[in-house]
């Protein structure tokens, strides 16, 4: 059966685009369309929708206020498609806390009309395989530890959709003096700042938004800017990242399988990797590389994935070390490091 997706968009230019993209894929069927979130709730009830894509700016209600009523009253996978995020990405981080299992930015902001029927393709297809779970997690400090090898470590981190909350989760345990970490999140252009500059607040690790040819260092973290690839590499003692335009990779930019495949090739049994919660196969062939070359590896176990997509593919293929569950991913990772 096809995935069943309603569009909630005021404008009827985008629902036409989004309509016809959509339709081009076997597995998506558009079984309506809503120009307000108050006839949008009436189609819900009506068509009975697996995923709705939903916009912010529309009159009469916005789609954030819509978006808290519905998960109040009717939790169901929604995939939050805006402009506005591009002026305010806070909003898209708002929309993921209010319950949003996804984010991207409309066409003409940072992908073609092709790039953006493909993304969204993708996303609602994670969408609808996707786990509700609660979104508040409660709150811990830094594991303690005595001591902890920096030198010539690289900390490797990849993850799609359910990913902020699971790379939250892990970053906050982390104590402040922990190698350089490069973590590639699947996000538009626009949101991954607001993303880094959240975790910077809640870390006792320094998190920023890579820029190019930027070090790495003990205690800081990196996160792929949104609609770029980015590279690890080396140059003698020191390592660096390189932050660059690039065909989509499994559909996406930034890729993990690129960043991954970098790790493997310039920092190889120095590096440890970690591919969490998200849909496909990005990272699962760089992570096989960095196990080969002789880095330790980490996939997050299925009761705890948003969606088991990611890891399981990167086990199928022999390239993870140890699996395990999300709360003890920090642990494992000052362990090995200890």
């Amino acid at each position: 059966m096809p995935i069943k997706v309603l569009i909630i968009d005021d404008s009827a230019l985008v629902r036409k685009i989004f309509t016809e993209e959509l339709s081009r894929d076997p597995e998506i069927e558009v079984v309506g369309t809503a120009p307000d979130p108050f006839i949008g709730r009436d189609k819900i009830v009506q068509l009975q929708p697996d995923v709705v894509v939903l916009d912010v700016e529309m009159p009469r209600m916005d789609g954030l206020t819509f978006l808290e009523k519905l998960m109040k009253h009717r939790p169901m996978p929604v995939i939050v498609v805006s402009s506005l995020a591009k002026e305010s990405s806070d909003v898209a981080l708002r929309a993921i806390e209010l319950g949003a299992t996804d984010v991207m930015c409309k066409p003409g902001s940072s992908y073609s009309v092709k790039d953006m029927g493909e993304q969204l393709a993708e996303k609602i297809k994670a969408a609808s395989q996707a786990k509700r779970r609660p979104r508040t997690i409660a709150p811990q400090g830094p594991i303690r530890t005595t001591a902890i090898r920096t030198t010539d470590k690289v900390i490797a981190i990849g993850a799609s959709t359910g990913g902020t909350e699971a790379i939250k989760q892990v970053l906050t345990k982390l104590p402040g003096i922990m190698p350089p970490i490069v973590v590639v999140q699947h996000m538009p252009q626009h949101f991954t700042k607001s993303f880094a500059d959240r975790l910077n607040e809640l870390c006792a690790l320094e998190v920023k938004e890579a820029e190019h040819g930027e070090m790495l260092r003990p205690g800081k973290v990196l996160l792929a800017p949104g609609n770029y690839h980015t590279i690890v590499k080396r140059s003698g003692a020191t390592y660096f990242v390189e932050v660059k335009e690039g065909p989509l990779v499994f559909h996406q930019r930034p890729s993990v399988e690129v960043m991954f495949s970098s790790v493997a090739r310039f920092v190889g049994r120095n590096a440890i990797g970690v591919i969490l919660t998200g849909m496909g196969k990005d990272g699962a062939e760089g992570l096989l590389e960095m196990r080969q070359a002789g880095a330790w590896t980490i996939a997050q176990d299925e009761s705890t994935s948003v969606v088991f997509g990611m890891p399981k593919e990167a086990i199928a293929l022999g390239g993870v070390s140890e699996v395990l569950p999300l709360d003890r991913i920090a642990e494992a990772l000052v362990s090995r490091l200890s």
